[in-house]
């Protein structure tokens, strides 16, 4: 089945308060969803006006610089071509693609919402329960024999080939393939034999569904 992918943008001005900006470190890195990228070269201009030295990253699976998924669990290092800063700055709401920066990096999150207008700041702190559980879920699938392998079919998430590689890693374990496009969290419940799922899909899956689940699970980078 063929996709067609209309990116939506928000009409708005995003301006960025200077009480913000007061509290906001020397070096940045600016990040915000597609719905805010037609202000992200204002906002970045404007920071630069206030001394800030701002970068537009360029993170996995994105089209733009600047852009961020929710699913980017990824770290930013001088190996992606910048020589470093001090914390991230993310336009946009919730905290479903903030806390995907904190899994990965350990840098404050800044975040400006531009609808309430309100900003707030993330920590290692509040990432550490969502990281001590899959501390955890990767020691289950170490003490487990029966496994159950996540896979999707959805462009940008299928990792088949890292899938059927665990089963050269960990000749010792029972491997159990389950191949869908959506998840059904509740179709796992017909594999009570399964101990631990391992997740090649959204890395997200693995940090914010696992209470859906029922079971350990961890990410296949992971292991």
């Amino acid at each position: 089945m063929k996709t067609f992918f209309i990116e939506a943008r928000h009409k708005g001005k995003v301006e960025l308060p200077d009480e913000v900006i007061g509290l906001l470190p020397k070096k940045i890195a600016l990040l915000t969803t597609v719905q805010f990228l037609g202000s992200l070269a204002d906002v970045k201009k404007h920071l630069e006006k206030k001394g800030k030295k701002v970068l537009l990253l360029k993170a996995e699976h994105t089209k733009y610089p600047g852009q961020l998924l929710g699913c980017n669990i990824k770290k930013f290092d001088d190996s992606d071509g910048h020589d470093g800063f001090d914390a991230f700055l993310y336009i946009g709401d919730g905290l479903f693609h903030p806390q995907a920066l904190m899994l990965k990096n350990n840098k404050p999150v800044f975040i400006y919402n531009p609808f309430s207008k309100k900003h707030t700041r993330l920590e290692e702190k509040d990432v550490e329960l969502m990281k001590r559980k899959n501390e955890s879920a990767k020691l289950k699938f170490l003490s487990s024999k029966e496994i159950g392998v996540l896979i999707s079919t959805k462009p940008g998430q299928q990792q088949i080939k890292k899938a059927y590689a665990l089963e050269k890693k960990f000749p010792g374990k029972s491997f159990y393939f389950l191949l869908f496009d959506t998840i059904d969290f509740g179709e796992l419940e017909n594999f009570p034999f399964i101990e631990c799922f391992v997740n090649t899909a959204c890395p997200r899956i693995a940090f914010d569904e696992a209470e859906k689940i029922g079971k350990a699970v961890v990410n296949v980078d992971e292991i």
